[in-house]
């Protein structure tokens, strides 16, 4: 998982990419050669310096805004990403939106409805926009970006950890599927990785997840990346319908 250029001719489209998790993984993929539609919803400041980012580092990207969790804004985002940088054969699924915990007498089926619009909704609605590029080139790389709670099942989270566990579900059927179409399908499943969202956290909360971590400490965004960039390249051509978790070992299988 060096970051030696590897794919000068390949585009990615990374949803959910303007801070966070995304944006590493944008900038991972990027300092591999790879061309990176950054997809953003609300905050283009934050995709733009992503960008901005990549181009500094000697990379080629552009931002994109999208709902991707909207029909008509998915297929334009394709369209638009098309046009500009070229067909994306590389999709990693990122996006995400409030993550809240709830006790299950309070929960309503739209929080249910509001993850699974997120993980299982927004890649059906991109994979079957960038499937005909994938097929026409005979390559394609599509990776999850799923979470180590769906095998955790962490307490007032079962809409966010059943959501996360339909991922794993898409994974598999679509390497099955696409698999002899020369398409890859897998799954990166962080565990706890702190990013912006995560800003305010007691240190106490941060102490007692990374006490149970077998390598006692918390991961990096740039360690998910290097996962995604692996799975992304050809150095991954015979792994599909795979979940890797990258987590420091608090799950194992």
């Amino acid at each position: 998982m060096s970051s030696t250029k590897q794919h000068t001719s390949r585009i990615a489209l990374v949803t959910g990419a303007s801070r966070g998790l995304g944006a590493a993984i944008a900038v991972g993929l990027a300092a591999r050669g790879i061309t990176v539609a950054v997809n953003y919803c609300h905050n283009q400041a934050g995709a733009e310096a992503v960008v901005a980012k990549i181009a500094a580092a000697g990379g080629s990207a552009a931002a994109f805004q999208a709902d991707v969790t909207d029909p008509a804004a998915v297929h334009i985002l394709v369209e638009q990403v098309e046009t500009r940088l070229g067909s994306p054969t590389i999709l990693v699924n990122n996006a995400t939106g409030p993550q809240p915990f709830i006790r299950l007498e309070q929960q309503q089926w739209d929080d249910y409805q509001a993850q699974i619009d997120f993980f299982l909704k927004a890649p059906f609605l991109l994979m079957q926009n960038v499937l005909p590029a994938m097929k026409r080139n005979g390559f394609g790389r599509v990776i999850h970006i799923g979470s180590e709670v769906a095998e955790l099942g962490n307490a007032e989270f079962s809409h966010y950890a059943a959501a996360k566990a339909g991922m794993l579900g898409l994974t598999r059927s679509w390497a099955s599927e696409l698999g002899p179409m020369g398409i890859t399908v897998n799954l990166v499943a962080p565990g706890w990785i702190p990013v912006e969202r995560h800003e305010g956290t007691a240190p106490s909360a941060l102490d007692a997840y990374r006490e149970k971590v077998p390598l006692k400490r918390m991961g990096k965004p740039n360690e998910v990346a290097d996962a995604v960039a692996f799975l992304a390249s050809p150095d991954s051509a015979f792994i599909t319908g795979q979940r890797i978790a990258v987590n420091g070992g608090n799950t194992f299988g």
